[in-house]
Parts: structure tokens; C-alpha cells; sequence
């Protein structure tokens, strides 16, 4: 899907003059941000550490509140939205990749990817184990189903998490710095994977990252500086 081709697409975020302010001392993260993002957009947000790119993506994603503005969700204000109602929202509509990976240590790749369902409650355990396979299978992981973390790669921990991201189809990716701790050869695997999930499953995805080979992934480049938007163009 290229970007004249999502423009035709309905928008999942509308993102209205957003700020965010941290402390005692208000220091802004965020000022007044605005973007629109389309589904089955790949979007990269770019910029030094700090800029603010990292910060717009848990605003965006839920994991933190926005100080000012509007967010709207498919069509739903994320702003005016409880505690609780956030939490649905992002169990049932948001997967999260994350740098360092974070999967439970205890628990086998089977069990980190099937966390999510389990913590929305949906699904028989027997559809739970076929929805794992099926999305392990797709990231190349289902020979490593009973390994733990410590027995895997850099990058087959980061293709565990993108599957743990992936299993409750939801209608929104977030990746924050998603190759910041691979090695470069690992780093354009991981890219590669993501590009064909956006492809082929229309799967949209915002995708902060400082590396100018990462964010050329993406069919858009949002430019960050100093909590500000200073660009965006198509790719």
C-alpha cells in the first residue's frame, strides 16, 4: 500500500495540537502536536534522543495521558476515556514492541505470545494455542515455541515480541526503536518482517526510531525536534 493509496483510507489516529507537560517544573514533552495517521500506513517518527518521539508514541498507544489536545481513535476520544476504558482500548485494539524486548523470562516463547489473550480472556485455550502457532509460523519462530528468552537471539526475541505484538489482531502496531538493541544484520531482518506485515496484512504501524536505515522502511516520515513536528512527507 503506498501513500496516495492510504490517503483513500479511513484515519485510525487524529492526533489534535497535543501536548504533554512532566513535573512539578511542567517541563514540555510534547507541543501541540497534530498528525493524522491512515489505516495501513507505515509511519516512522524521527529525531534525536529526546525530541519527542518516544513520548508521542505511549501517548499514542495509551500508556501515558496526554496534557492537552485531542486524540481520536477510530473515531472515539482517547482523552475522555476512564482508566479502565484506556486498558481495553489497548488490549483489544494496540500491540506494543518494545527496544529491550520485554518478555517474561519464566514463561516459554508459547507462553509470552499468548499473554495477551490471556489477559483479554478471549478464546478457548485450544484457539489460543492456534492462534500462537499461526502467528509464530509468520514470524519464523514456531521451532522455538517451548524455548525461553535466554536460549534465543537478540533478533529471535525481537521476532518473539512482534509475534506477542501481532496475536490479538490488533488494529494498531507501536514500535518504539524496535532495532535499537539488535545488530545491523538483525536490525534489516526485523525491518524486513515488519515491512511484509504491513504489506500483506495491511497491518498499520507507527514506528519511533533515530536510525535514518529504519525510518526509510516506513511509507512516511514524521520529523521530530524539541517535542515539535518540523516535517512530514511520504516516503
Amino acid at each position: 500500500m503506498t501513500f496516495s493509496d492510504t490517503q483513500a483510507s479511513s484515519p485510525i489516529l487524529t492526533i489534535s495540537a497535543v501536548g504533554k507537560t512532566y513535573g512539578e517544573h511542567q517541563v514540555r514533552a510534547l507541543h501541540d502536536v497534530s498528525l493524522v495517521i491512515v489505516k495501513g500506513e507505515f509511519v516512522s517518527l524521527m529525531g534525536a534522543s529526546g525530541c519527542g518521539k518516544s513520548t508521542l508514541l505511549n501517548v499514542i498507544a495509551g500508556l501515558d495521558s496526554a496534557s492537552s489536545g485531542q486524540i481520536l481513535f477510530e473515531g472515539k476520544d482517547v482523552t475522555k476515556l476512564s482508566d479502565e476504558q484506556v486498558t481495553e482500548l489497548r488490549a483489544k485494539k494496540i500491540g506494543f514492541i518494545f527496544q529491550f524486548f520485554n518478555l517474561l523470562s519464566t514463561f516459554t516463547v508459547e507462553e509470552n505470545v499468548a499473554l495477551p489473550l490471556d489477559l483479554a480472556g478471549i478464546l478457548s485455550s485450544s484457539e489460543r494455542r492456534e492462534r500462537v502457532l499461526e502467528i509464530l509460523t509468520r514470524v519464523g519462530m514456531a521451532e522455538r515455541l517451548k524455548f525461553y528468552p535466554a536460549q534465543l537471539s537478540g533478533g529471535e526475541m525481537q521476532r518473539v515480541a512482534i509475534a506477542r505484538a501481532l496475536v490479538h489482531k490488533p488494529e494498531l502496531i507501536v514500535a518504539d526503536e524496535p532495532t535499537g538493541n539488535l545488530d545491523s544484520e538483525n536490525g534489516t531482518n526485523v525491518l524486513a518482517l515488519l515491512k511484509d506485515l504491513n504489506k500483506t496484512l495491511k497491518q498499520t504501524i507507527v514506528m519511533a526510531t533515530h536510525s535514518e536505515e529504519a525510518g526509510a522502511v516506513g511509507d512516511r516520515i514524521v520529523r521530530m525536534k524539541d517535542g515539535l513536528v518540523i516535517s512530514d512527507s511520504k516516503n
